[in-house]
């Protein structure tokens, strides 16, 4: 027999082999124009959008920060990169990538979708078969949500929760944990957002409990709480008329039968009208509460404790629709370690973020001071243009009056030449 030394060293050693770190796919885009050696670019559609390797127009660092970015606006764009086949069966699952909307996006996707391996990258499109969708995805202001989409028996599945996404232009770390247990955790820059039960919160399966169609409401069932009192009566003098002809109203002087008719004084309300009477109301004796149908178990209901499994992983990809392009996508990480995946955002975004948050505000600054040395100068040359204009006029004016002072002597000497004349003949 076994003793229990060698029973615990087995159990040690088991729980040691599941609890091992496994990298199932990392990408940093750290080797240059490599990538599109691994990266496949569908021909589904001969006019998808391309993807540039780049850093973008501020980073936090030059190189680490570069990823593939969207190039082209209103544009489809479908690329995807192959790993090793597995199934997360009996582990937990990590999805994590970056995600930076620098062109500050109005409507389009940044999402990833996680393939199986019989995926045919070349011909992968909208409607290819995923495991599961997750990431941002804007249009407007009212669609600004994080999708966590799992195809569940052929059929994809939206979460039924709101999860609101980053709609800056910095660098965010999105991750997704799905656990053997059918627990699920959604984090950004690695804090928890959103987390639950793959059951209670997708529409997996059908409800536990349904309306037992065999019940019905009895007849003599009263659930009203209140009745009208059978003893209330209604008051004599109660019914006035909501109208009455106006009392105070006289015939015009100059009104005649004949040819207006015979005159009525105009309706006005009636102070006295009461409206509607109807008995005041009581408990109702008979009043047996609200009923409620009485539910049975759903026979159609089947428990799954691997809601969460996936018998073949093995394709991430890029599948999305952008009106205005310019999103890079990078630090992608495939894991079933939840602590590795969080020291690696750490390690990645987390060194980077702060700087580049530093970058694109000196940027800012720099843009903001430009702006305010153009505007400067633009009025600065706008009030030479108007003294030089004001200099025109002056001297416009200044040979107006030169011109009229000329006129002036010319007439005088005229008039000074003909007195002579006159003298003359005189």
């Amino acid at each position: 027999t076994m003793s229990a030394l060698s029973l615990l060293l087995i159990a040690v050693s088991a729980a040691s082999v599941l609890a091992e770190s496994t990298v199932y796919h990392r990408e940093q885009f750290e080797d240059g124009d490599a990538w599109n050696s691994r990266w496949v670019e569908s021909k589904h559609k001969s006019d998808y959008g391309k993807f540039v390797l780049t850093a973008g127009k501020f980073y936090g660092d030059a190189e680490k920060d570069k990823g593939l970015q969207t190039s082209q606006d209103a544009r489809f764009f479908a690329i995807s990169t192959r790993f090793d086949d597995f199934s997360n069966q009996g582990q937990p699952l990590v999805i994590q990538f970056t995600v930076k909307h620098e062109q500050s996006i109005d409507c389009g996707g940044g999402y990833i979708k996680l393939f199986p391996s019989d995926l045919n990258q070349e011909d992968m499109h909208g409607d290819s078969v995923y495991n599961i969708m997750f990431g941002p995805d804007i249009c407007g202001p009212g669609t600004k949500k994080v999708h966590v989409i799992f195809n569940y028996k052929g059929k994809n599945h939206l979460i039924n929760k709101d999860i609101r996404c980053k709609d800056d232009e910095y660098t965010h770390l999105y991750t997704l944990i799905v656990n053997p247990d059918n627990t699920y955790e959604v984090k950004i820059d690695n804090k928890k957002v959103e987390s639950g039960n793959l059951e209670d919160d997708w529409d997996f399966l059908p409800p536990k409990k349904i309306k037992d169609p065999e019940a019905k409401k009895p007849e003599d069932w009263d659930d009203r709480e209140k009745i009208p009192d059978p003893d209330d009566k209604k008051p004599e003098d109660w019914d006035k008329p909501e109208n009455i002809p106006d009392p105070d109203a006289k015939k015009p002087d100059d009104w005649d039968d004949e040819m207006d008719g015979e005159w009525e004084p105009p309706m006005v309300t009636n102070p006295e009208y009461k409206g509607e009477w109807k008995p005041r109301e009581i408990d109702n004796p008979a009043y047996k509460g609200k009923w409620v149908h009485p539910e049975i178990d759903n026979p159609e209901y089947t428990a799954d404790s691997e809601i969460y499994k996936y018998d073949s992983i093995g394709v991430i990809g890029l599948d999305l629709w952008q009106v205005k392009s310019g999103t890079i996508f990078d630090n992608f990480l495939i894991t079933n370690d939840p602590k590795l995946a969080e020291e690696v955002g750490n390690d990645t975004w987390g060194k980077t973020k702060d700087a580049e948050k530093k970058m694109k505000e000196s940027q800012e600054e720099e843009e903001r001071k430009k702006r305010e040395e153009e505007d400067k100068k633009r009025k600065e040359e706008a009030k030479e243009e108007e003294e030089e204009e004001d200099e025109k006029e002056e001297e416009e004016e200044d040979d107006e009056e030169e011109e009229e002072e000329g006129e002036e002597q010319e007439e005088e000497e005229e008039d000074e030449g003909t007195d002579s004349n006159l003298k003359d003949e005189l």
